[in-house]
């Protein structure tokens, strides 16, 4: 084991600088035994480390090479198993349990004797030991061989060196000189003694010999020694003036610090103050501006706009810390607030004076806006006022009650002006309406150049009545005098009438839009603030199947949070609160005087509605124009429901003939002035669900009339008028009615048919009963050349039949059929041509029909009819020319 351990030293540890202490031989427990070495080994070099090395022979030759290794402090336990028996099975715990079996009990103790130590020494008892035996552990180094291999002298463990190169070298020539040293070790070891005596007597020579060297030097420290306290006295010197030195500069060090506070307060001191005078001082020129500015000239409304915001300013700086403890400070917040009082006391007065004395002007009457009614401009008032917005804004951000009491001011006194401006304007858009303007004086009272109106709504209605029945009464006389049809009439006065509504809406519509401008500038109205709603709640209606909304005057705001855009709205519902009414009256004035009316006011209105909701969908104009807008809309369904009320409701006469049914025309000119004035209109939409109504309801009610006609048969009835609808839908070329008109041309088709046939019925009659009977007999399964066989239909039958129709009587009852035709068709459709050109060629049909019948049941017989088709269409001809 011992040359084992020298070779390993020398081979594996030697090179890393590693010395082995204890070494034992073991294989795994449980396996095939392959034999290793754990060898426990120190580091030569500080700070030591201790280690636990698994050493292998290799399989290719007789060397040992390291195979793993583990650091001793990573050991957790060491479990020899049984303390009490000898058994060579240990456990080794490091990262995981290592069972090991030892070739003896003596190497294992050895060796974990050995860890034991190192753990002692290096570890400070980390290390647990189980199942060890505590003589093992107590005992002190054990002797012979477990002696060396333990270390014995735990000094050894440090003081241990290898030789180097050189002492080698000198051991070597010593042997070699010595040849006998390894043959004869007694001798060397006495020849070595004696060369140590000599030496250590030579030693002690030199040492006699340089005591007096020794005795120089002695002297020489002990001067050496005066020398240094010489020095320490000086320097003990030095340290006192230092000292005094110090406490001067410790007093200026003092004085400096507090020269530099106290100029360091100072700056301080001079930055607040001028802090404050910059902030807080107010020019005597902004001060006299704010107590006595002239606030009527532009020069002084300038200065008075600069003093309020040096003002604002002053008053709105943010005081430091502390400033507001200053006398001086409360003074001048004291003044700020007296100027800001006094001034917004003068300019709230002064405003106050300008809109009660516009709320009172006169000036501006009706009578130079009569001709061509128009409504007062109010733009020079604006421009004037709109010099104040400034200060408007300055009173909203410092005296809120005084700004929002004179908004009040403004809408009160501006919707007396707007009110007696929109009446006066309204009763003569009314006149304009119902009549001339001479009989509008005559009627209304339009005394002198004033201007002055004393009529009322219900003198208006009544002479749009009036002024209506006269309309129909003048139409019929011109009519009969030739000079100007009823509809040219109608037509003058609806297109009078829509010029009438166009220029009222386009009145009102710059002067509700530039007051809207003029309050969001001059009161500062577009930020987002807390506000009163507007006076309206939104309902909701239905008109035709389709929900709209309607908003509603409220008698009083309720208070909640919105938008400024909200106020606006509110404020311009006030001030032009009879605007609405008015327009509603004149729709209704309009709708009184013509139903059609109301076609013109959708188109005029929803266009106004359409411009307005692009400018601003929440402008007070969009709100209000969509609120008439549905009065409208209103009226229109009104103005539909009664011409189906007027269709269901018609009677005719039972003496005359039907002819065109006056719906039926009523349709027509209804279409053509629907089409005239929706020509580019926004609401299509609207007029075709009226037309899909009208067209279902004529188309019924035309059926009606002719089931319950006596005097003209049904059918004409059905041709006459379907063929005045397909006219009237293929000329006006309606894209929702191309379905209905199609259908009117298949109802017109197919009744001229049918009355064609039970008109001509059969004008041969005994020819057609005797063909009938040929036919039967065919149809029986009798053969076609065996019909002349029969009695009852043989040729002499058959010639005896043609006899009693010669050309002659045929003439004769196709004269009277046209006149029968003539008797029940109407002049204004001129279908008479159609009719008996139909009733020709049927007729020629059923001649015809007759011949193929002779050719193929009496083939060879030489019998023919009396008369030719061309003598029929001689006779057709000449009967339509004699008429």
């Amino acid at each position: 084991m011992t040359a084992i351990k020298h070779a390993l030293q020398r081979d594996i540890f030697t090179p890393n600088d590693e010395r082995l202490l204890s070494i034992v031989n073991v294989c795994k427990a449980g396996k095939k035994k392959k034999n290793c070495f754990l060898c426990a080994t120190v580091t030569t070099e500080r700070p030591v480390q201790v280690k636990v090395v698994k050493v292998k022979k290799s399989d290719k030759g007789d060397f040992y090479k390291r195979q793993i290794t583990w650091e001793l402090r990573d050991l957790g336990e060491v479990d020899a198993k049984d303390p009490s028996k000898e058994n060579p099975e240990f456990d080794l715990h490091f990262e995981k349990v290592y069972r090991w079996v030892a070739s003896s009990v003596a190497e294992k103790n050895s060796f974990i004797s050995c860890i034991w130590k190192l753990n002692q020494r290096y570890l400070r008892k980390k290390v647990e030991f189980v199942n060890v035996s505590p003589q093992l552990l107590e005992e002190s180094a054990p002797r012979g061989e477990a002696q060396s291999v333990a270390g014995g002298d735990e000094d050894a463990l440090d003081d241990y060196q290898e030789l180097n190169a050189r002492e080698e070298q000198d051991i070597e020539g010593m042997m070699e000189v010595c040849e006998y040293a390894i043959s004869n070790a007694e001798g060397f070891a006495e020849k070595l003694s004696r060369e140590l005596q000599v030496l250590d007597g030579a030693n002690i020579q030199s040492i006699m010999a340089s005591e007096k060297q020794v005795n120089i030097l002695m002297q020489l420290l002990d001067q050496a020694l005066s020398e240094v306290d010489n020095i320490e006295d000086k320097l003990s010197s030095y340290e006192e003036m230092l000292q005094s030195v110090k406490e001067q500069m410790d007093q200026i060090s003092q004085s400096n610090r507090l020269i530099q506070i106290s100029n360091t307060n100072n700056g301080k001191l001079l930055d607040e103050i001028q802090f404050l005078v910059n902030y807080m001082d107010l020019s005597k020129g902004h001060i006299r501006a704010l107590q006595e500015g002239d606030l009527s000239s532009p020069k002084g409304i300038e200065a008075c706009i600069n003093a309020s915001e040096a003002l604002l300013q002053c008053m709105n700086v943010s005081l430091r810390p502390g400033h507001d403890q200053l006398l001086a400070v409360k003074q001048q917040q004291h003044l700020f607030s007296d100027l800001r009082d006094t001034f917004a006391r003068r300019l709230t007065n002064h405003l106050n004076n300008v809109f009660v004395h516009q709320g009172h002007d006169q000036s501006s009457t009706l009578s130079q806006h009569t001709v061509d009614l128009s409504l007062p401009k109010h733009s020079p008032l604006h421009r004037d006022l709109l010099r104040y917005a400034k200060l408007m804004e300055w009173l909203k951000n410092t005296q809120r009650e005084k700004y929002e009491g004179l908004s009040m001011t403004y809408v009160e006194y501006m919707t007396r002006l707007y009110e007696r401006e929109i009446k006066d304007f309204f009763e003569v858009a009314k006149i304009k309406m119902a009549g001339t303007s001479k009989e509008a004086k005559g009627k209304f009272g339009l005394h002198g150049s004033s201007g002055k109106l004393t009529g009322s709504t219900s003198s208006l209605n009544k002479l749009a009545v009036q002024g209506s029945n006269s309309r129909r009464s003048q139409s019929s006389s011109l009519l009969d005098m030739g000079n100007m049809s009823a509809s040219d009439l109608d037509v003058a006065d609806r297109t009078k009438f829509d010029k009438i509504f166009e220029q009222v809406l386009s009145e009102l519509e710059p002067l509700c839009l530039a007051e809207q401008d003029f309050i969001s500038k001059f009161f500062k109205l577009q930020q987002h603030a807390t506000v009163q709603p507007p006076l309206a709640q939104p309902e909701t209606e239905e008109t035709d199947g389709a929900i709209t909304s309607k908003v509603t005057p409220q008698s009083e705001p309720r208070p909640s949070l919105s938008s400024e855009k909200d106020l606006v709205r509110m404020m311009m519902n006030k001030i032009f609160q009879s605007i609405e009414t008015e327009l509603n009256s004149l729709i209704a004035l309009g709708d009184k005087i013509d139903s059609f009316h109301s076609l013109y006011m959708l188109v005029k209105m929803s266009h106004h509605v359409w411009t307005a909701e692009n400018v601003d969908p929440a402008s007070y104009l969009s709100t209000t124009l969509g609120n008439v807008l549905v009065t409208v809309k209103r009226n229109f369904d009104k103005c539909i429901s009664g011409q189906i009320k007027q269709m269901e409701d018609v009677k005719i006469s039972k003496k005359s003939k039907v002819g065109i049914l006056t719906f039926v025309t009523g349709f027509e000119e209804f279409a053509e002035l629907a089409e005239t004035i929706f020509r580019n209109a926004e609401r299509r939409g609207d007029l075709d669900k009226a037309y899909v109504k009208l067209i279902r309801a004529v188309f019924m009610n035309v059926e009606k009339v002719a089931n319950e006609s006596q005097k003209t048969p049904r059918d004409v009835v059905m041709m006459e008028n379907f063929h005045h609808i397909f006219s009237t839908l293929s000329r006006l070329k309606i894209s929702c009615l191309e379905a209905e008109r199609r259908e009117a041309k298949h109802k017109y088709t197919e009744h001229l048919q049918s009355y064609v046939i039970n008109s001509l019925g059969q004008p041969l009659e005994k020819l057609n009963h005797f063909f009938e009977g040929v036919e039967a007999r065919v149809a029986q399964g009798v053969r076609e050349e065996e019909v002349s066989y029969q009695l009852a239909f043989n040729k002499q039958e058959l010639r005896k039949v043609i006899k009693e129709y010669p050309g002659k009587e045929v003439k004769k009852g196709l004269d009277n059929l046209y006149k029968k035709v003539d008797k029940h068709l109407c002049e204004e459709e001129s279908l008479l041509q159609v009719v008996w050109h139909s009733m020709q060629d049927e007729f020629i049909r059923q001649y015809k029909h007759f011949e193929d019948l002779i050719g193929r049941c009496y083939p060879g017989s030489g019998i023919t009819m009396e008369f030719t088709i061309q003598d029929m269409l001689e006779y057709f001809s000449s009967i339509a020319q004699s008429h």
